[in-house]
């Protein structure tokens, strides 16, 4: 199994790299800022729980904080954009019972996040 720590870095290095691609130059501004803010909320909830990756509670908590900020996120938007949004939220809320465990399956989700907001920013 995957250490807590490597999956973690290798979940933001997936979500910011899907990320960055997914709003192109000439896309709609609106998408590119919601794009800029979900990169900077998931490179703080990956440097927190990379750096608390074995304590449960601080992977919930930062799991917790990035739902929030996500969901507020969301609300600024309507349509494709926001349900992107939402779903990535709900990701995010997936973790926050602090179960290591349940990285790897945000993981695996997270190709169908990206694909929603790379939809979304078409």
């Amino acid at each position: 199994m995957t250490p807590p720590r490597r999956l973690a870095l290798a979940v933001a290095t997936i979500s910011l790299a899907a990320l960055s691609t997914a709003c192109g130059v000439g896309q709609a501004v609106d998408c590119n800022t919601a794009v800029n803010e979900l990169s900077k909320i998931t490179t703080e909830w990956s440097g927190a729980i990379t750096k608390n990756a074995t304590d449960a509670t601080a992977v919930g908590d930062a799991s917790k904080a990035a739902a929030a900020k996500t969901k507020e996120l969301a609300g600024k938007y309507d349509g494709d954009v926001a349900a992107a949004l939402n779903d990535f939220a709900a990701g995010f809320e997936s973790l926050q019972s602090g179960d290591i465990s349940k990285t790897t399956e945000f993981s695996g989700k997270m190709s169908g996040f990206t694909t929603k907001i790379t939809a979304a920013c078409s």
